[in-house]
């Protein structure tokens, strides 16, 4: 395992662009060992292309990118190495089983003992003797799965890993990078699933049009996020009077409720619809994906750094 000081994942002002917008543009990230960090942002934000650089796959016009010190392009031998990849393209052999698949990427890292892999195709219930290429997209993601971690690698770069399973495979996954993470792996998940990146990531960094917009703790990440309430007039009446003091004219159908997202000042709330005739009210907390669209829509939270 490398250095505890020094973070085992470090990009230093990466920049790649393609042209008419699309690439990445002076992003800069750092993971810790023994952390995960959450990258979060729509397809085609620069996810994988960030991913890619750190792979080694791709030279930066600009920047560095380093894992565990070493130079991702230059020394992508010894960076390799030490690295679990989920690429979000699965690209495992078509013709071949799962087994000897498997075996041909353990032969390439050196592996002589196979218990890991073995554990993980029991978890994650898959058929060694399946053909790669008759599988379902769950199952080619499962042999992924089993690929990018079975030799217990320094650090991981998960790029859509749970995209294809079942829910039951996505919990099982889920504790297997809290597993990883207790044994001082560096994870960089990136994903489109944001309560996914929530529940299995230290810090999250949020990139939009190939720059990212903010980096900040899960806790902070919750201590942003609003409330959203549901609302049920008592009638569609209720209701419209509702829409018309806030400037929306009146509602249309026979529908008694409303949606209120973000919500702030629950008291003032509270004081607002005690006059009105309300039959119910629920809520929830804001999803990462609402406070994403928040920082599109071009409001930027508090605690932005």
């Amino acid at each position: 395992m490398a250095n505890t000081s020094a973070p085992a994942i470090c990009v230093r002002g990466l920049t790649k662009d393609y042209g008419r917008g699309r690439g990445v543009f002076d992003v800069s990230l750092e993971v810790g060992v023994g952390e995960a960090l959450g990258f979060l942002g729509p397809n085609g934000a620069g996810k994988t292309v960030t991913m890619r650089h750190l792979m080694g796959f791709i030279k930066p016009q600009k920047g560095t990118v380093q894992i565990l010190g070493h130079d991702c392009f230059r020394e992508r031998p010894q960076v390799q190495a030490s690295l679990g990849y989920l690429p979000g393209e699965n690209a495992c052999m078509q013709e071949m089983t799962a087994r000897s698949f498997l075996d041909l990427m353990a032969g390439m890292r050196g592996m002589r003992d196979r218990s890991r892999m073995l554990e993980l195709v029991d978890a994650f219930g898959l058929d060694l003797g399946a053909r790669i290429g008759g599988m379902s997209k769950g199952n080619r993601q499962k042999v992924a799965i089993v690929a990018a971690f079975m030799a217990r690698p320094d650090v991981l770069l998960l790029d859509e890993p749970t995209s294809g399973l079942d829910p039951l495979m996505q919990e099982r996954f889920l504790d297997l990078v809290a597993e990883e993470r207790a044994r001082g792996a560096a994870i960089l998940l990136s994903s489109h699933i944001f309560e996914e990146v929530g529940r299995a990531c230290d810090r999250v960094a949020f990139i939009r049009a190939g720059r990212v917009a903010m980096t900040c703790t899960m806790d902070e990440v919750r201590s942003m996020r609003g409330r959203g309430y549901t609302v049920e007039f008592s009638s569609a009446r209720e209701r419209s009077r509702w829409e018309l003091a806030h400037g929306n004219g009146p509602a249309k159908g026979s529908s008694r409720t409303v949606e209120l997202r973000d919500v702030r000042d629950v008291n003032a709330l509270i004081r607002e619809l005690s006059s009105y005739d309300v039959a119910a009210i629920t809520s929830r907390e804001q999803t990462l994906e609402e406070l994403f669209l928040h920082l599109y829509e071009g409001g930027e939270p508090s605690g932005q750094r």
